[in-house]
Protein backbone atom coordinates (compact mmCIF):
# COMPACT_ATOMS: atom_id res chain seq x y z
CA UNK A 1 0.00 0.00 0.00
CA UNK A 2 1.19 3.53 -0.76
CA UNK A 3 1.43 5.96 2.14
CA UNK A 4 1.45 9.75 2.29
CA UNK A 5 2.63 11.50 5.45
CA UNK A 6 0.81 14.73 6.23
CA UNK A 7 2.25 17.15 8.78
CA UNK A 8 0.39 19.47 11.17
CA UNK A 9 -0.16 23.05 10.09
CA UNK A 10 -3.08 25.34 9.31
CA UNK A 11 -3.98 25.97 5.67
CA UNK A 12 -3.99 29.50 4.25
CA UNK A 13 -4.93 30.98 0.90
CA UNK A 14 -7.67 30.58 -1.68
CA UNK A 15 -8.84 27.54 -3.59
CA UNK A 16 -11.34 26.78 -6.33
CA UNK A 17 -12.86 23.32 -5.91
CA UNK A 18 -13.38 21.18 -9.00
CA UNK A 19 -16.58 21.33 -11.03
CA UNK A 20 -19.57 19.57 -9.53
CA UNK A 21 -19.30 15.85 -10.20
CA UNK A 22 -23.02 15.43 -9.55
CA UNK A 23 -23.97 17.99 -12.18
CA UNK A 24 -21.41 16.69 -14.67
CA UNK A 25 -22.82 13.13 -14.44
CA UNK A 26 -26.31 14.41 -15.19
CA UNK A 27 -25.33 16.81 -17.96
CA UNK A 28 -23.23 14.16 -19.73
CA UNK A 29 -26.12 11.70 -19.79
CA UNK A 30 -28.65 14.32 -20.92
CA UNK A 31 -26.26 15.25 -23.73
CA UNK A 32 -25.77 11.57 -24.62
CA UNK A 33 -29.54 11.24 -25.04
CA UNK A 34 -29.91 14.44 -27.08
CA UNK A 35 -29.74 14.81 -30.82
CA UNK A 36 -26.72 16.83 -31.93
CA UNK A 37 -23.56 18.11 -30.30
CA UNK A 38 -23.34 19.46 -26.74
CA UNK A 39 -20.35 20.90 -24.95
CA UNK A 40 -20.18 20.50 -21.18
CA UNK A 41 -17.62 22.22 -19.05
CA UNK A 42 -15.63 22.59 -17.08
CA UNK A 43 -15.43 18.88 -16.32
CA UNK A 44 -12.79 17.25 -14.14
CA UNK A 45 -11.69 13.84 -15.47
CA UNK A 46 -12.15 11.99 -12.20
CA UNK A 47 -12.53 8.21 -12.17
CA UNK A 48 -16.30 8.49 -11.69
CA UNK A 49 -16.76 10.90 -14.59
CA UNK A 50 -14.62 8.72 -16.86
CA UNK A 51 -16.89 5.80 -15.98
CA UNK A 52 -20.01 7.75 -16.99
CA UNK A 53 -18.37 8.91 -20.23
CA UNK A 54 -17.39 5.32 -21.03
CA UNK A 55 -20.94 4.09 -20.47
CA UNK A 56 -22.35 6.92 -22.62
CA UNK A 57 -20.04 5.77 -25.42
CA UNK A 58 -21.16 2.17 -24.91
CA UNK A 59 -24.73 3.33 -25.63
CA UNK A 60 -23.60 4.91 -28.90
CA UNK A 61 -22.76 8.51 -27.95
CA UNK A 62 -19.53 10.05 -29.21
CA UNK A 63 -17.28 11.82 -26.70
CA UNK A 64 -14.32 14.10 -27.29
CA UNK A 65 -12.31 16.17 -24.81
CA UNK A 66 -11.72 19.80 -25.74
CA UNK A 67 -9.51 21.37 -23.10
CA UNK A 68 -11.38 21.07 -19.81
CA UNK A 69 -14.71 20.57 -21.61
CA UNK A 70 -16.35 17.45 -23.01
CA UNK A 71 -18.09 17.45 -26.37
CA UNK A 72 -20.86 14.85 -26.56
CA UNK A 73 -22.71 13.89 -29.73
CA UNK A 74 -25.83 12.16 -28.56
CA UNK A 75 -27.97 9.35 -29.93
CA UNK A 76 -31.18 11.39 -30.16
CA UNK A 77 -32.78 9.22 -27.49
CA UNK A 78 -32.75 6.20 -29.81
CA UNK A 79 -31.21 2.80 -29.37
CA UNK A 80 -27.90 3.15 -31.21
CA UNK A 81 -26.72 -0.34 -30.16
CA UNK A 82 -28.40 -3.66 -29.36
CA UNK A 83 -26.05 -4.68 -26.58
CA UNK A 84 -23.45 -2.96 -24.44
CA UNK A 85 -20.82 -3.70 -21.79
CA UNK A 86 -20.56 -0.99 -19.17
CA UNK A 87 -17.74 -0.67 -16.65
CA UNK A 88 -19.00 1.60 -13.87
CA UNK A 89 -15.74 1.58 -11.93
CA UNK A 90 -16.65 2.45 -8.34
CA UNK A 91 -19.33 4.97 -9.28
CA UNK A 92 -22.73 4.34 -7.71
CA UNK A 93 -24.16 7.24 -9.71
CA UNK A 94 -23.01 5.74 -13.00
CA UNK A 95 -24.47 2.33 -12.24
CA UNK A 96 -27.79 3.53 -10.89
CA UNK A 97 -28.31 6.12 -13.62
CA UNK A 98 -27.43 3.76 -16.48
CA UNK A 99 -29.49 0.70 -15.55
CA UNK A 100 -32.90 2.32 -16.30
CA UNK A 101 -31.47 4.20 -19.29
CA UNK A 102 -30.32 0.94 -20.88
CA UNK A 103 -33.75 -0.55 -20.24
CA UNK A 104 -35.55 2.50 -21.64
CA UNK A 105 -33.50 2.18 -24.84
CA UNK A 106 -34.06 -1.57 -25.04
CA UNK A 107 -30.33 -2.31 -24.83
CA UNK A 108 -29.17 -5.67 -23.46
CA UNK A 109 -26.56 -4.36 -21.06
CA UNK A 110 -23.94 -5.97 -18.88
CA UNK A 111 -22.67 -3.94 -15.92
CA UNK A 112 -19.41 -4.44 -14.06
CA UNK A 113 -17.59 -2.47 -11.39
CA UNK A 114 -14.89 -2.52 -8.74
CA UNK A 115 -14.36 -2.02 -5.05
CA UNK A 116 -17.49 -1.82 -2.93
CA UNK A 117 -19.81 -1.14 -5.87
CA UNK A 118 -20.93 -4.76 -6.14
CA UNK A 119 -22.20 -4.59 -2.55
CA UNK A 120 -24.36 -1.52 -3.07
CA UNK A 121 -28.04 -2.43 -3.40
CA UNK A 122 -30.07 -2.32 -6.60
CA UNK A 123 -33.24 -3.85 -5.18
CA UNK A 124 -35.62 -1.04 -6.34
CA UNK A 125 -34.65 -1.74 -9.95
CA UNK A 126 -34.87 -5.48 -9.46
CA UNK A 127 -38.43 -5.09 -8.15
CA UNK A 128 -39.39 -3.03 -11.22
CA UNK A 129 -37.81 -5.49 -13.64
CA UNK A 130 -39.48 -8.50 -12.06
CA UNK A 131 -42.87 -6.74 -12.19
CA UNK A 132 -42.44 -5.91 -15.90
CA UNK A 133 -40.94 -9.24 -16.92
CA UNK A 134 -37.54 -7.74 -17.77
CA UNK A 135 -34.24 -9.53 -17.42
CA UNK A 136 -32.27 -8.74 -14.26
CA UNK A 137 -29.56 -11.30 -13.50
CA UNK A 138 -26.76 -11.09 -10.95
CA UNK A 139 -24.95 -13.43 -8.51
CA UNK A 140 -26.82 -14.41 -5.36
CA UNK A 141 -24.29 -12.74 -3.08
CA UNK A 142 -23.63 -9.51 -5.03
CA UNK A 143 -25.27 -7.02 -7.37
CA UNK A 144 -22.44 -7.20 -9.94
CA UNK A 145 -21.86 -8.37 -12.56
CA UNK A 146 -25.40 -7.51 -13.64
CA UNK A 147 -27.16 -8.31 -16.90
CA UNK A 148 -30.38 -6.50 -17.86
CA UNK A 149 -32.54 -7.04 -20.93
CA UNK A 150 -35.88 -6.03 -22.36
CA UNK A 151 -37.53 -2.64 -22.75
CA UNK A 152 -38.88 -0.63 -19.84
CA UNK A 153 -42.58 0.25 -20.04
CA UNK A 154 -44.18 3.47 -18.83
CA UNK A 155 -46.47 3.42 -15.81
CA UNK A 156 -46.46 4.14 -12.09
CA UNK A 157 -43.25 3.51 -10.14
CA UNK A 158 -43.21 3.43 -6.36
CA UNK A 159 -39.94 3.88 -4.50
CA UNK A 160 -39.19 4.05 -0.77
CA UNK A 161 -37.91 7.43 0.33
CA UNK A 162 -35.13 6.02 2.49
CA UNK A 163 -33.13 4.57 -0.40
CA UNK A 164 -30.58 6.49 -2.41
CA UNK A 165 -31.97 9.34 -4.51
CA UNK A 166 -29.87 7.90 -7.34
CA UNK A 167 -32.72 5.48 -8.09
CA UNK A 168 -35.13 8.37 -8.50
CA UNK A 169 -32.68 10.19 -10.75
CA UNK A 170 -32.15 7.11 -12.92
CA UNK A 171 -35.89 6.77 -13.52
CA UNK A 172 -36.36 10.50 -14.07
CA UNK A 173 -33.68 10.48 -16.78
CA UNK A 174 -35.13 7.39 -18.49
CA UNK A 175 -38.92 7.82 -18.36
CA UNK A 176 -39.21 10.78 -20.79
CA UNK A 177 -37.88 8.46 -23.54
CA UNK A 178 -40.84 6.07 -23.22
CA UNK A 179 -44.01 6.33 -25.30
CA UNK A 180 -46.50 6.72 -22.47
CA UNK A 181 -46.66 9.00 -19.45
CA UNK A 182 -45.26 7.83 -16.12
CA UNK A 183 -45.43 8.74 -12.47
CA UNK A 184 -42.95 8.25 -9.66
CA UNK A 185 -44.33 8.15 -6.12
CA UNK A 186 -42.04 8.30 -3.11
CA UNK A 187 -43.27 6.49 -0.01
CA UNK A 188 -42.05 8.09 3.19
CA UNK A 189 -39.70 11.03 3.56
CA UNK A 190 -37.40 11.48 0.56
CA UNK A 191 -33.73 11.54 1.51
CA UNK A 192 -31.11 13.55 -0.40
CA UNK A 193 -33.80 15.60 -2.12
CA UNK A 194 -31.21 18.17 -3.20
CA UNK A 195 -29.82 15.65 -5.69
CA UNK A 196 -33.28 15.26 -7.24
CA UNK A 197 -33.47 19.03 -7.65
CA UNK A 198 -30.13 18.90 -9.49
CA UNK A 199 -31.51 16.22 -11.80
CA UNK A 200 -34.65 18.18 -12.62
CA UNK A 201 -32.59 21.32 -13.25
CA UNK A 202 -30.26 19.51 -15.67
CA UNK A 203 -33.16 17.85 -17.50
CA UNK A 204 -34.93 21.17 -17.90
CA UNK A 205 -31.76 22.72 -19.30
CA UNK A 206 -31.75 19.99 -21.98
CA UNK A 207 -35.41 20.56 -22.84
CA UNK A 208 -37.18 17.87 -20.80
CA UNK A 209 -39.98 18.74 -18.39
CA UNK A 210 -41.14 16.93 -15.26
CA UNK A 211 -44.15 17.92 -13.18
CA UNK A 212 -44.14 17.77 -9.38
CA UNK A 213 -47.79 18.11 -8.33
CA UNK A 214 -47.07 17.37 -4.67
CA UNK A 215 -44.27 16.42 -2.33
CA UNK A 216 -42.80 13.08 -3.36
CA UNK A 217 -44.71 12.76 -6.66
CA UNK A 218 -43.26 13.28 -10.11
CA UNK A 219 -45.25 13.12 -13.36
CA UNK A 220 -43.08 12.44 -16.40
CA UNK A 221 -44.68 12.97 -19.82
CA UNK A 222 -43.45 10.39 -22.30
CA UNK A 223 -42.31 10.93 -25.88
CA UNK A 224 -40.00 13.82 -24.97
CA UNK A 225 -36.67 14.58 -26.61
CA UNK A 226 -33.50 15.85 -25.01
CA UNK A 227 -32.09 18.82 -26.92
CA UNK A 228 -28.38 19.40 -27.40
CA UNK A 229 -26.89 22.52 -25.84
CA UNK A 230 -23.77 23.89 -24.20
CA UNK A 231 -23.83 23.52 -20.43
CA UNK A 232 -21.71 25.19 -17.75
CA UNK A 233 -20.89 23.14 -14.65
CA UNK A 234 -20.63 25.06 -11.39
CA UNK A 235 -18.05 24.34 -8.67
CA UNK A 236 -18.66 21.47 -6.29
CA UNK A 237 -19.97 22.12 -2.77
CA UNK A 238 -19.23 18.48 -1.91
CA UNK A 239 -15.49 19.09 -2.35
CA UNK A 240 -15.60 22.67 -1.06
CA UNK A 241 -16.91 21.23 2.22
CA UNK A 242 -13.45 19.94 3.13
CA UNK A 243 -11.90 23.40 2.97
CA UNK A 244 -14.85 25.03 4.73
CA UNK A 245 -14.48 22.51 7.53
CA UNK A 246 -10.76 23.28 7.58
CA UNK A 247 -11.70 26.93 8.09
CA UNK A 248 -13.99 26.03 10.98
CA UNK A 249 -10.93 24.39 12.58
CA UNK A 250 -8.80 27.53 12.23
CA UNK A 251 -7.55 27.57 8.63
CA UNK A 252 -7.78 30.80 6.66
CA UNK A 253 -9.13 29.59 3.33
CA UNK A 254 -11.32 31.45 0.83
CA UNK A 255 -13.28 29.05 -1.37
CA UNK A 256 -13.94 30.47 -4.84
CA UNK A 257 -16.22 29.52 -7.72
CA UNK A 258 -19.32 28.51 -5.74
CA UNK A 259 -22.81 29.75 -6.54
CA UNK A 260 -24.83 31.37 -3.78
CA UNK A 261 -28.07 30.09 -5.35
CA UNK A 262 -26.77 26.56 -5.93
CA UNK A 263 -29.23 23.66 -5.78
CA UNK A 264 -26.52 21.25 -4.65
CA UNK A 265 -27.61 19.32 -1.59
CA UNK A 266 -24.15 19.50 -0.05
CA UNK A 267 -24.62 23.25 0.29
CA UNK A 268 -25.98 22.07 3.65
CA UNK A 269 -22.40 22.25 4.92
CA UNK A 270 -23.04 25.98 5.51
CA UNK A 271 -25.95 25.68 8.00
CA UNK A 272 -24.40 22.58 9.60
CA UNK A 273 -21.13 24.36 10.32
CA UNK A 274 -23.15 27.23 11.74
CA UNK A 275 -24.98 24.74 13.96
CA UNK A 276 -21.55 23.80 15.35
CA UNK A 277 -20.82 27.47 16.06
CA UNK A 278 -18.64 28.29 13.05
CA UNK A 279 -18.86 31.65 11.31
CA UNK A 280 -19.53 31.03 7.61
CA UNK A 281 -19.89 34.03 5.35
CA UNK A 282 -19.64 35.25 1.78
CA UNK A 283 -17.16 38.01 0.98
CA UNK A 284 -17.90 38.97 -2.58
CA UNK A 285 -17.47 35.78 -4.60
CA UNK A 286 -15.53 33.98 -1.86
CA UNK A 287 -17.01 31.75 0.84
CA UNK A 288 -15.06 31.15 4.03
CA UNK A 289 -15.51 29.67 7.47
CA UNK A 290 -13.75 30.40 10.72
CA UNK A 291 -14.14 29.31 14.33
CA UNK A 292 -16.82 31.05 16.36
CA UNK A 293 -18.34 29.96 19.64
CA UNK A 294 -17.90 26.29 18.80
CA UNK A 295 -20.13 23.73 20.51
CA UNK A 296 -21.75 20.37 19.98
CA UNK A 297 -24.82 19.90 17.82
CA UNK A 298 -27.11 17.30 16.28
CA UNK A 299 -26.33 16.84 12.57
CA UNK A 300 -28.87 15.03 10.39
CA UNK A 301 -27.17 13.01 7.63
CA UNK A 302 -30.39 12.08 5.80
CA UNK A 303 -30.16 14.75 3.10
CA UNK A 304 -26.39 15.02 2.73
CA UNK A 305 -24.53 11.86 3.78
CA UNK A 306 -21.42 12.56 1.70
CA UNK A 307 -20.23 15.52 3.78
CA UNK A 308 -20.45 13.68 7.11
CA UNK A 309 -16.77 12.61 7.38
CA UNK A 310 -15.48 16.18 7.47
CA UNK A 311 -18.37 17.41 9.64
CA UNK A 312 -17.68 14.56 12.07
CA UNK A 313 -14.09 15.79 12.21
CA UNK A 314 -15.21 19.30 13.14
CA UNK A 315 -17.62 17.91 15.75
CA UNK A 316 -14.77 15.81 17.20
CA UNK A 317 -12.88 19.06 17.90
CA UNK A 318 -15.83 21.07 19.25
CA UNK A 319 -16.41 21.44 22.99
CA UNK A 320 -19.41 19.44 24.13
CA UNK A 321 -21.42 16.54 22.77
CA UNK A 322 -22.52 16.03 19.15
CA UNK A 323 -24.66 13.43 17.40
CA UNK A 324 -24.77 12.48 13.73
CA UNK A 325 -28.14 10.85 13.11
CA UNK A 326 -29.96 9.13 10.21
CA UNK A 327 -26.60 7.97 8.94
CA UNK A 328 -27.21 4.31 8.06
CA UNK A 329 -26.58 4.93 4.35
CA UNK A 330 -22.96 5.79 5.13
CA UNK A 331 -22.42 2.06 5.59
CA UNK A 332 -22.93 1.36 1.87
CA UNK A 333 -20.62 3.95 0.37
CA UNK A 334 -17.13 3.20 -0.97
CA UNK A 335 -16.56 1.67 2.45
CA UNK A 336 -18.57 1.36 5.65
CA UNK A 337 -18.04 5.04 6.22
CA UNK A 338 -19.81 5.15 9.58
CA UNK A 339 -17.39 2.57 10.97
CA UNK A 340 -14.40 4.12 9.22
CA UNK A 341 -15.10 7.61 10.62
CA UNK A 342 -15.41 6.30 14.17
CA UNK A 343 -12.37 4.05 13.95
CA UNK A 344 -9.97 6.57 12.42
CA UNK A 345 -11.02 9.57 14.51
CA UNK A 346 -10.58 7.44 17.63
CA UNK A 347 -7.15 6.28 16.46
CA UNK A 348 -6.19 9.94 16.06
CA UNK A 349 -7.31 10.67 19.62
CA UNK A 350 -10.97 11.53 19.22
CA UNK A 351 -13.89 10.28 21.27
CA UNK A 352 -16.47 8.74 18.95
CA UNK A 353 -18.98 5.97 19.66
CA UNK A 354 -20.51 4.12 16.69
CA UNK A 355 -24.12 2.96 16.62
CA UNK A 356 -26.12 1.27 13.88
CA UNK A 357 -27.24 4.50 12.20
CA UNK A 358 -25.53 7.23 14.20
CA UNK A 359 -22.37 8.52 15.83
CA UNK A 360 -22.03 10.04 19.30
CA UNK A 361 -19.08 12.41 19.56
CA UNK A 362 -17.50 14.13 22.57
CA UNK A 363 -15.21 16.93 21.52
CA UNK A 364 -11.51 17.13 22.35
CA UNK A 365 -9.20 20.14 22.12
CA UNK A 366 -6.58 18.50 19.90
CA UNK A 367 -5.97 15.20 18.15
CA UNK A 368 -2.74 13.28 18.73
CA UNK A 369 -1.92 11.82 15.31
CA UNK A 370 1.29 9.84 15.07
CA UNK A 371 -0.47 6.89 13.44
CA UNK A 372 -0.85 5.14 10.12
CA UNK A 373 -4.43 6.06 9.25
CA UNK A 374 -6.55 3.84 7.03
CA UNK A 375 -8.38 5.60 4.21
CA UNK A 376 -10.24 2.36 3.46
CA UNK A 377 -9.47 3.31 -0.18
CA UNK A 378 -12.34 5.80 0.18
CA UNK A 379 -11.72 9.18 -1.41
CA UNK A 380 -13.70 11.13 1.18
CA UNK A 381 -11.97 9.41 4.08
CA UNK A 382 -8.54 10.22 2.63
CA UNK A 383 -9.45 13.89 2.26
CA UNK A 384 -10.94 14.06 5.75
CA UNK A 385 -7.75 12.61 7.23
CA UNK A 386 -5.65 15.21 5.41
CA UNK A 387 -7.78 18.03 6.86
CA UNK A 388 -7.53 16.39 10.31
CA UNK A 389 -3.75 16.84 10.24
CA UNK A 390 -4.28 20.55 10.98
CA UNK A 391 -5.38 19.72 14.50
CA UNK A 392 -2.93 16.90 15.26
CA UNK A 393 0.13 17.20 17.45
CA UNK A 394 1.99 14.67 15.30
CA UNK A 395 1.94 13.77 11.62
CA UNK A 396 -0.47 11.30 10.02
CA UNK A 397 0.41 8.70 7.42
CA UNK A 398 -2.58 8.12 5.11
CA UNK A 399 -2.91 4.76 3.36
CA UNK A 400 -3.72 4.71 -0.38
CA UNK A 401 -3.98 8.49 -0.81
CA UNK A 402 -4.39 8.02 -4.57
CA UNK A 403 -8.00 6.97 -4.02
CA UNK A 404 -8.90 10.69 -4.19
CA UNK A 405 -8.76 10.26 -7.98
CA UNK A 406 -12.30 8.90 -7.74
CA UNK A 407 -13.71 12.41 -7.30
CA UNK A 408 -10.93 14.99 -6.79
CA UNK A 409 -7.64 13.99 -8.46
CA UNK A 410 -6.06 17.35 -7.68
CA UNK A 411 -6.93 17.40 -3.98
CA UNK A 412 -3.42 16.99 -2.63
CA UNK A 413 -2.07 19.54 -5.13
CA UNK A 414 -4.63 22.04 -3.83
CA UNK A 415 -3.85 21.00 -0.26
CA UNK A 416 -0.15 21.73 -0.81
CA UNK A 417 -0.93 25.02 -2.58
CA UNK A 418 -2.60 26.13 0.66
CA UNK A 419 0.54 25.38 2.65
CA UNK A 420 -0.15 21.76 3.55
CA UNK A 421 3.03 19.76 3.97
CA UNK A 422 3.19 16.17 2.72
CA UNK A 423 5.90 13.60 2.18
Amino acid sequence: MDWLTVYPGLLRGSVTPPPSKSLAHRAILCAALAGGLSEIGPVQPSDDIRATLGCACALGAEVKWRGNCVQVRGTGGKSAVQSARMDCGESGSTLRFLVPLALALGVNAGFTGRGNLGKRPLSPYETICRAQGLGFQHPEDATLPLQVSGRLKSGKFTLPGDVSSQFVTGLLLALPLLEGDSEIEIQGALQSRGYIDLTLSAMKAFGVEVECPSEGRYRVPGGQSYRARDYQVEADFSQAAFFLCAGALGAQVDVLGLRRDSLQGDRAVIPMLRDLGALVEWKGEALSARPGNMHGAVLDAAQCPDIMPELALVAALCPGHSCIVNAARLRIKECDRLHAIAQELNRLGGKVVEFQDSLEIDGVEMLEGGVQADSFSDHRMAMMLAIASQKCRLSISIGNPGCVSKSYPGFFDDFRSLGGTTE
